[in-house]
């Protein structure tokens, strides 16, 4: 790195004076004869190694040159030594020292003095400015590892929230798989037990059996068998759409009618507790709803009023009313009822309770059902008293 130096002086014979004792070192030179042209090249030029400075000059002297050197940032660590006539006072040095010198010359030169007093502060600013750059360089590597840092700790995060996301995804997976169970144990397990007691009774009695009943039992495993397979057909289509996310498809749905289509699979286990089923809705009444979780809906709660219910316990009754651009529809029995503890947690936990004929359950009806109650927009809510029955009441978006 070749070294540069300004030599600052008023005076043409000092500024050749000094050149000349300088020159054989290889040094290069600029040259100024008053502190204002010192700035200017100061300014223009960033790569001086030191400045030899004249103290005495007119209009400004060495000690203003200095402090407004000095108060360039970029200027601020090139040392200055300050040429002094031979009988310059202490305090004067010491001012030269507070304003910013690193050494001091003394007119008229002593060449070898000057030579060596100049290689020293010369030699530490090229050093200075080698450590300059070593730091430069690292603060510029420290940069690069603090962006490297960054991406590794962006990375982290979207690894975080892309594992998030598949923990979510899981356990959306093991709700589905719940919801799917239960619709199979729901949807599928009463239908069969329908079936299976008609065709127990046909075992059982058909020599004894009039033809007409034998009929009638047959029919109902006929129809029983056939609407087990439409909803076994419907519910391998529900299990896929689940898979992906489109299984909620509310439609124009006949209320009456699917009411009965549900009533008409849950018939034999009304029988068997000698209970009858009534859909009391009137017939001009549609909804918009999912036709499979509408299904699930009611034959989940019609089991439960079945199941609660004595045997010989009357009726379960469903009616419907039209309320605020909704449709509320009730399933009313008057079985055993429940207490207000019990009421409070139905929709809160799992848990099964035996129906009045031992009657198990899988615990997961009632919190599917407000699921998909609350997936159409609608509500669901319980009146019930022990020993006067219970009525699950439910809203659908009406047509």
């Amino acid at each position: 790195m070749a070294i540069k130096i300004l030599l600052v002086d008023d005076n043409a014979n000092n500024l050749m004076t000094m050149e000349i004792a300088l020159e054989k070192e290889g040094y290069s030179f600029s040259k100024a004869t008053s502190g204002r042209e010192a700035l200017r090249i100061l300014l223009k030029e960033e790569d001086f190694s030191l400045i030899l400075l004249d103290v005495k000059m007119p209009t400004m002297d060495g000690y203003e040159t200095a402090e407004l050197i000095y108060q360039r940032d970029k200027l601020k660590k090139i040392p200055i030594i300050f040429i002094t006539a031979h009988d310059y006072e202490e305090a004067s040095i010491f001012k030269g020292y507070k304003a910013g010198a690193v050494d001091f010359v003394r007119k008229p030169f002593n060449a070898e003095l000057l030579r060596s007093k100049v290689a020293v502060f010369a030699e530490l600013h090229k050093k200075n400015q080698l450590l300059q750059l070593q730091e430069e360089k690292l603060q510029a590597i420290n940069n690069d590892l603090v962006q490297l840092n960054q991406g590794l700790e962006e990375r982290v995060r979207e690894r975080t929230i892309e594992l998030e996301n598949l923990n979510h995804q899981l356990k959306a997976l093991n709700l589905s798989k719940d919801k799917f169970l239960s619709v199979i144990s729901h949807d599928l397990r009463n239908p069969l037990t329908s079936l299976l007691i008609s065709s127990e009774n046909l075992q059982r009695d058909a020599e004894k059996m009039k033809p007409e009943q034998i009929k009638l039992f047959s029919g109902v495993i006929n129809r029983t068998s056939n609407k087990i397979l439409d909803q076994l057909n419907e519910l391998v289509e529900w299990a896929k759409n689940q898979r992906e996310s489109t299984n909620f498809k509310p439609e124009k749905l006949h209320l009456v009618k699917g009411i009965n289509e549900s009533l008409d699979l849950l018939k034999a286990n009304a029988v068997q507790k000698e209970i009858r089923l009534e859909n009391n809705i009137e017939e001009d009444i549609y909804v918009k709803a999912d036709t499979l979780m509408f299904r699930s809906i009611l034959q989940n709660l019609v089991t439960n009023a079945i199941k609660f219910t004595p045997h010989g316990g009357g009726k379960v009754l469903v009616t419907a009313q039209p309320i605020d651009g909704m449709v509320e529809i009730c399933i009313q029995d008057y079985g055993i009822g429940m207490s207000p503890k019990t009421k409070n947690m139905l929709f809160g936990n799992s848990s099964s309770i035996l129906g009045t004929n031992k009657e198990k359950g899988t615990g997961l009806g009632l919190l599917l059902v407000k699921d998909f109650v609350t997936q159409h927009g609608g509500t669901i809510q319980v009146d019930s008293e022990l020993g006067k029955g219970t009525c699950f009441r439910f809203t659908m978006p009406k047509i």
